[in-house]
C-alpha cells in the first residue's frame, strides 16, 4: 500500500483516474479484457469525471461490477447508487457490460447471482473509497474479514447513515436505509489493484486510523495495509492527521 497526497481534490481525481486507466489498458493488453469495480459517493465525483475522459481506454472490453447498494432503494431515488453510476459512469462510456446490484427484489438471490459472476471474472482494478467510520464499501465496523462470500447483506451503523445524510443524499436520518448489499472485504482484497480515493477533512481521522493504526475489523479500511497494489489518493485535508 502506498499513499499519494495531492494539493486539491481535482488533482487527486486526475491522478487516481490516470493510474486506474493505465491499469485497465494494461489488463486489456495482457488478456484482451478488463474487469473493474466502481464505487459511489461524494468522494468519487472528481475521479469518475476524469476516468470517463481518459484517453485510449477500449471500454468495449471492460466489464464493471457495482460495489454496494441500499436494500429497498429504487433507482429513481436521488441516493440510489445504481442511479449515481448510470448518470456519472455507465451512460458515458461504451462498456461491454455492467453488473448492477438490485436491492429491491430477492437480496439473497442477488448476492448469489453477483457472487457467481465475480468469481468467474477476477477483478483487475477496484475503485473504492473509505467511509468516515473507516468502512470499505458498506462493511461497517466491526467488519467481517473472514467471509468468503463475494456479496453480503449488511446492517448500516449510525455513523455510516449520518455520513450519507451529511453528504446531502437524504432529507433526514430516518430516510437513510438501515441495510444494504455490499461487496465483502475479502472480495475487495482479491482485486489485482485497488485505487482508493479519499478527499476531505471529514475523512482525516479514518485515514489516520486506516494507514497508521493496527489492522483490525474495528477500522475496516486498515486491511488495505495488507494489499501490496493499493494506492490511496488523499488531498491535504484528508491527510492532515498523518505523521509528517
Amino acid at each position: 500500500m502506498r499513499a499519494v497526497i495531492c494539493e486539491t481534490k481535482q488533482e487527486l481525481g486526475r491522478r487516481a483516474a490516470e493510474e486506474g486507466a493505465q491499469l485497465i489498458r494494461q489488463a486489456i493488453a495482457e488478456r484482451g479484457q478488463a474487469f473493474i469495480v466502481v464505487a459511489t459517493g461524494a468522494s468519487q465525483f472528481e475521479m469518475l469525471a476524469e476516468l470517463v475522459a481518459a484517453n485510449e481506454v477500449d471500454w468495449a472490453r471492460v466489464t464493471g461490477f457495482h460495489l454496494d447498494e441500499y436494500i429497498g432503494m429504487p433507482m429513481s431515488h436521488p441516493a440510489s447508487f445504481r442511479g449515481y453510476l448510470e448518470e456519472r459512469f455507465v451512460s458515458k462510456v461504451p462498456l461491454r457490460e455492467f453488473h448492477y446490484i438490485d436491492g429491491e427484489g430477492d437480496c439473497q438471490a442477488q448476492c448469489a447471482r453477483l457472487g457467481q459472476l465475480i468469481r468467474a471474472n477476477p477483478i483487475d482494478v477496484a475503485f473504492i473509497g473509505i467511509g468516515e467510520n473507516g468502512h470499505l464499501a458498506f462493511n461497517d465496523p466491526p467488519a467481517d474479514f473472514e467471509t468468503e462470500q463475494p456479496y453480503l447483506i449488511v446492517s448500516l451503523d449510525e455513523a455510516c447513515r449520518r455520513q450519507q445524510l451529511g453528504e446531502g443524499w437524504f432529507k433526514n436520518l430516518g430516510e437513510v436505509p438501515t441495510e444494504a448489499i455490499s461487496m465483502s472485504i475479502r472480495q475487495i482484497m482479491s482485486s489485482g489493484a485497488i485505487i482508493c480515493t479519499v478527499p476531505d477533512q471529514r475523512k482525516a481521522k479514518a485515514v489516520k486510523n486506516a494507514l497508521t493504526g493496527p489492522v483490525t475489523p474495528q477500522v475496516p479500511a486498515s486491511i488495505l495495509q495488507q494489499h501490496e497494489k493499493t494506492t490511496i489518493y488523499l488531498n491535504r485535508e484528508s491527510a492532515s492527521l498523518l505523521p509528517s
